[in-house]
């Protein structure tokens, strides 16, 4: 890899766009919320037998049940070995309970083989596991800074901005590029690996769940960084900013205005078009020329023209 390399967050204009630009923050967003339901959506294929894949998914649900109870006790200071009992007694009663909802629900006459109808449910419970595994936000940055698509899609049809971060050498264990096609497919044999704590197993299931998308997207180019979820202090550099083609004087000088006197320059530019072609292109801004409209007063070029005692109306009024 490159010594030092820029990646670019396309985004609409608005209080958290200022936010995160004048206060140098990420917001890690929720997986969930993602505009591809399939992003982040694993399907798990079953390749171990019935009586595995049930330990498998009692395990997964103990685990999380136990997690839960445990922050809940936590939070309003209930501790002790009592506690820890009442936990355990709750969340193997659950499971057990799931467990048996599953083995009841696969007699149904509809189904034509019972341990196939509690292997379908069982798997159908372990990708709802699985999702809830991963509490983490993620970053989405891309690698280009004049892509239309982007630009349409994430900068507000052209009338936002995209922030471009440098990452420099050494660049953080959790910053992970996106791959496109492929399988969605996650074999059960794998989760069991990782619930054995098998590293290499969990990279690679962190991978199939977190960083793999249809090949349609392959256009964004996309990287991701891994964290924890809501807003953080950047760990990335600030290197500039550039404006979408319909985006507004008035938010050009606004962000440039809340800019400018940082620290460390940022540098500013604006999109576009190529003169007979479907591509973009960056441009310097010209901030002095921005000057020399904002910031006004409306009421400048009529009190050049006319007496204040005019505008005001008489005395007295």
């Amino acid at each position: 890899m490159p010594d030092k390399k820029m990646l670019f967050k396309y985004r609409s204009f608005s209080a958290k766009t200022v936010e995160s630009l004048v206060c140098d923050r990420l917001y890690m967003a929720n997986p969930a919320d993602f505009n591809d339901p399939m992003d982040t959506r694993p399907v798990v294929e079953c390749d171990i037998d019935l009586d595995s894949l049930q330990e498998l998914v009692a395990t997964l649900i103990e685990r999380r049940l136990k997690d839960e109870l445990t922050k809940a006790a936590e939070k309003i200071r209930y501790r002790g070995p009592k506690t820890f009992e009442q936990i355990d007694r709750l969340s193997l009663g659950h499971v057990q309970k799931t467990l048996n909802e599953v083995a009841y629900n696969a007699t149904n006459p509809d189904y034509e083989n019972a341990d196939e109808a509690s292997k379908w449910m069982l798997v159908s419970l372990l990708e709802k596991e699985l999702l809830q595994q991963y509490t983490g936000g993620v970053f989405s940055m891309a690698e280009k800074a004049n892509c239309p698509l982007m630009w349409s899609h994430y900068g507000d049809q052209h009338r936002g901005l995209c922030i471009g971060y440098s990452i420099a050498k050494g660049w953080p264990s959790n910053l992970y590029q996106v791959e496109y096609g492929g399988s969605r497919l996650i074999k059960t044999s794998l989760i069991s690996r990782v619930i054995d704590g098998d590293i290499s197993a969990k990279s690679e299931l962190d991978k199939a769940v977190l960083l793999r998308k249809a090949r349609s997207w392959s256009y964004e180019r996309e990287w991701r960084l891994i964290g924890k979820r809501g807003l953080i202090d950047s760990i990335f550099e600030l290197e500039d900013v550039t404006f979408g083609f319909r985006c507004p004087s008035e938010v050009k000088w606004a962000v440039f205005s809340a800019l400018r006197d940082r620290s460390r320059t940022v540098n500013f530019y604006e999109i576009r078009e190529v003169h007979g072609k479907f591509t973009l292109k960056r441009h310097q801004l010209d901030t002095d020329e921005l000057g020399i409209s904002y910031p006004r007063r409306a009421r400048d070029a009529t009190d050049v023209f006319i007496p204040n005692n005019l505008i005001e109306g008489p005395s007295g009024m």
